[in-house]
């Protein structure tokens, strides 16, 4: 029997449920669909376009060396499965499980007109720990808060054993052509991804060497995750992100490493950060209109400002803030910020710039290699107050002194902002000196800090007594 195994954003050979089934089966059809229009607005933006041209072509690398290819087809998704289902005589169709509002309505309408059609239709748990709809309160709601949620996620366990990698793969049926990847016209036109190639080595074999790479720094994780200026972190969200590698399988090499990781505070604090990403897929399939509606109903009737040349400035790191302006340049050039930069960034156009968190998401959708709809609205919403266990709306983060505490040096800012290279250790994070003082390339702030945060405390408090 023929099965085709549908790849979408699980883009790997070792623990891949849906792939393992197939498998068992007989003969394999391997397939990845290019249908973005189906996507809605996790439609992957240019830094995921480039991502996913070369992780695509690094799945192809590893079929190959297996006996297989990889298919390339464009959509809409459903007719070319149904062309592939009568090019080859396929009876069966596997994948595994997205959670996008638009997906989940998609795949559930092509798994009904395949069974209708008489062919077998069959979905599999690939990215997540625990499906959303097995983790619940008492009372049978979902959680919106993170800590009980990650707590009934630890009580359920983490400890499932990830599939091997097959040692061998099937030939494709002849006469099945293919796309070439070119034709999915996933990279830019213009060269401005110098940066990302710098950077980044996408597929599975790249994201086993970035885990490998961060397993020496885990025993400090806990300390130094936050500080911009030093590499304390994994950066293994854009291989989470395109499936190229799970949580399972960094569980269980962390229980090669550690036997009981969850006792080690670095170890615990990266498993809880990797539960944040859970909560964020979580959330979106109990919540799907957190894509573009606030959580707190209040916000809706928060008086955001016209974003305009503010929110440019902010785009191009022009902002005349040293560490806002450093981390949006890190984002365009390596497709990439360090979390806690994101958090500043984002409380500063939400709450001292009061600009819109969804003007904040589409351009970080849009710029972020790790583009992922679930985790990104809701860190926004996280941010500007209005998401699940949201920060509460008077904490505004100071960017001087976030700063002065995550870059105590300015290394970050120093690298990032060569303008300030000359300015001292304590005075680097200042943005009204370094804006009056006329250094060349350096304007002064877009907001006045005080002010801004005045004015944020303000708009909330108009809204804050809603129902």
């Amino acid at each position: 029997m023929t099965t085709i195994f549908w790849f979408r954003r699980d883009l790997r050979l070792a623990d891949n449920p849906a792939l393992h089934a197939a498998l068992a089966a007989g003969r394999l059809l391997p397939v990845y669909i290019h249908a973005p229009e189906e996507e809605g607005p996790s439609a992957p933006g240019a830094a995921s376009r480039w991502w996913l041209h070369h992780s695509l072509a690094a799945l192809d690398g590893r079929l190959r060396a297996l006996g297989s290819r990889l298919v390339l087809r464009r959509g809409p998704a459903g007719r070319a499965l149904a062309e592939l289902v009568a090019e080859t005589g396929a009876e069966r169709v596997v994948w595994n499980r997205l959670y996008d509002p638009a997906l989940i309505e998609r795949d559930r309408a092509i798994k009904q007109r395949l069974r209708e059609q008489g062919v077998a239709a069959e979905s599999f748990n690939a990215r997540l720990w625990h499906e959303p709809w097995t983790i619940a309160k008492k009372d049978g709601t979902p959680y919106r808060v993170f800590t009980p949620f990650w707590k009934a996620c630890l009580h359920a366990g983490l400890d499932a054993a990830p599939l091997a990698c097959p040692e061998c793969l099937p030939p494709v049926p002849e006469g099945v052509e293919s796309l070439p990847l070119s034709a999915l016209a996933l990279l830019p036109r213009v060269r401005w991804d110098d940066g990302l190639r710098e950077n980044w080595t996408p597929g599975e074999d790249g994201a086993w060497d970035r885990l490998d790479a961060f397993l020496p720094k885990l025993g400090d994780y806990h300390q130094q995750r936050d500080r911009m200026d030093l590499d304390g972190t994994s950066r293994l969200s854009p291989h989470l992100h395109f499936g190229e590698i799970s949580p399972r399988q960094i569980h269980a090499r962390l229980l090669v490493e550690q036997a009981h990781p969850l006792d080690r505070p670095g170890s615990e604090a990266f498993l809880r950060e990797l539960g944040w990403r859970e909560f964020s897929q979580y959330l979106l399939y109990h919540f799907p209109t957190l894509v573009d509606q606030p959580l707190d109903k209040r916000f809706e009737q928060m008086p955001w400002r016209q974003a305009g040349e503010a929110l440019t400035a902010w785009q191009q790191g022009r902002t005349g803030i040293p560490v806002v302006d450093a981390a949006m340049h890190e984002l365009w050039h390596c497709g990439w910020m360090h979390n806690r930069a994101r958090m500043i960034v984002a409380s500063l156009l939400t709450k001292h710039m009061l600009i819109d968190w969804r003007e904040g998401a589409r351009w970080f959708h849009d710029t972020l290699v790790d583009a992922d709809l679930a985790s990104n609205v809701a860190s926004w919403q996280w941010v500007a107050g209005s998401g699940a266990d949201a920060a509460p709306y008077f904490r505004i983060f100071n960017p001087v002194l976030q700063g002065e505490k995550f870059d105590p040096t300015g290394r970050y800012v120093r690298r990032w902002v060569p303008a300030l290279a000359s300015r001292l250790d304590k005075r680097i994070h200042h943005p009204q000196e370094a804006g009056a003082s006329g250094i060349s390339g350096y304007s002064p702030p877009v907001v006045d800090l005080r002010l801004g945060r005045q004015r944020a405390l303000a708009a909330f408090d108009r809204i804050k007594h809603l129902k």
